[in-house]
């Protein structure tokens, strides 16, 4: 026997999955046959997986506006990542695995078996939500994912990342064919035959029989997926480009900034250290100066009058003289550590802004690098192609928007 297998992206709608509301291809009458996984709130996995993480971070900010107040809003609001992932597996098709028959419920079986490993194999790639839908067509199984990495050494140590999260896995991409994301949907597939063989089912590959897609149709497939996958990726490449691009001038305001500190916490210690070298100078004048000399006992005057009229004023005048000398050499030695401390911060400051500097320069030549392989696809594919090919991707996904707005508008009415 042998069966397809598909493994596509979901919308990823956690109440439809766990039947909150049903749709209009599901039957109620045999929900009660689907299975529920695991299905945490979104918001707390959130919480579970990155609070520490950003409290470490914004520990370590000095400005107020750098700090992250909610990471789940800030990556729901951004680009670059999204909030969750969703797959969904399924064997075969509804003519030859369909939910109301016997190899329907052999599917159950391998599906269920297959999500068992799951998380242990992703050790990244948080699951929070995952159902086996009995009530539709076909047995099919949801997979609700976080992917996360940590050790981070740009932003959170521990942050939202599904590119790094499959490379820390091990799949690490190379071509436009071999991303991590088609490596990784391969290794699942082939996780995914491995139970299926073991219930005497072998895995049928579309594309080498030529029995319900042609070569030459299925290679023209791949191609569009991989070329919608390669502008998601530029896009979001530029998009953290733009990003890179913008810390790149805010670091060098801070360097000049830090600089200028530097500078000016220098001249002021040398003033300092100049003022302690005058007073240093103006003490050496008492050995020197008359004024400052006790002078001999005249002729005829008793040693009480001279201890009463000369040696008592003199000694008083030098109490007050070495008086003010003290609290002028510690205040000038507090001045003078404290300039030098914060000397020490400012040069600590510079010294680290320019080893971001540098990072950032770096990360910007691999993603000008990416926009230069994209520039090589449309001169293979051609511009023409490229364009009609991206125009089904984005047809595709505005299909893919007008059912999550449908969805929505149900959910309201319920």
């Amino acid at each position: 026997m042998k069966r397809t297998i598909s493994m596509m992206i979901g919308k990823g709608s956690v109440n439809h999955n766990s039947r909150s509301f049903h749709a209009q291809n599901t039957d109620p009458e045999r929900s009660h046959l689907n299975q529920c996984y695991c299905n945490e709130p979104i918001k707390e996995v959130y919480h579970k997986l990155f609070d520490d993480a950003v409290a470490r971070y914004n520990d370590k900010q000095t400005r107020s506006d750098r700090k992250i107040d909610n990471y789940y809003e800030k990556i729901r609001a951004g680009k670059q990542e999204k909030l969750f992932h969703e797959v969904i597996f399924q064997i075969g098709n509804k003519d030859d695995m369909g939910a109301a028959t016997e190899t329907g419920d052999l599917s159950v079986k391998i599906l269920d078996a297959f999500i068992s490993d799951f998380q242990k194999r992703n050790l990244n790639l948080y699951v929070f939500s995952s159902h086996l839908h009995m009530d539709e067509a076909t047995p099919h199984l949801h997979i609700d994912f976080v992917p996360y990495i940590t050790g981070s050494k740009r932003g959170l140590d521990t942050r939202v990342s599904l590119k790094q999260a499959l490379a820390t896995q091990g799949f690490t991409g190379g071509t436009r064919q071999e991303t991590e994301w088609n490596q990784w949907v391969l290794s699942e597939k082939e996780q995914l035959a491995k139970a299926m063989e073991r219930h005497g089912i072998e895995w049928e590959q579309l594309g080498t029989t030529g029995k319900h897609l042609s070569v030459i149709n299925y290679e023209k497939e791949q191609r569009t997926k991989e070329v919608a996958a390669l502008e998601y990726e530029i896009g979001s490449q530029e998009h953290e480009l733009g990003q890179l691009t913008q810390q790149k001038q805010e670091l060098q305001s801070e360097i000049e900034t830090a600089d200028k500190k530097h500078a000016e916490i220098a001249k002021r210690l040398a003033k300092v250290e100049k003022q302690e070298n005058l007073l240093t100078l103006n003490t050496r004048r008492y050995d020197e100066e008359p004024e400052w000399q006790l002078p001999e006992p005249p002729v005829l005057m008793t040693a009480k009058t001279y201890n009463a009229k000369i040696v008592a004023p003199f000694i008083n005048k030098l109490k007050k003289v070495i008086r003010s000398i003290v609290a002028q050499y510690l205040e000038l030695k507090s001045s003078v550590n404290d300039l030098r401390r914060s000397l020490s911060k400012a040069q600590e400051r510079a010294f680290s802004l320019s080893g971001r500097l540098d990072e950032v320069i770096e990360e910007n030549a691999k993603l000008k690098e990416i926009a230069h392989n994209y520039s090589r696809v449309k001169k293979v594919l051609g511009q023409e192609q490229v364009g009609e090919i991206l125009q089904q991707a984005r047809e595709a996904e505005q299909v893919a928007v007008a059912g999550r707005t449908v969805h929505g508008r149900r959910d309201r009415t319920r």
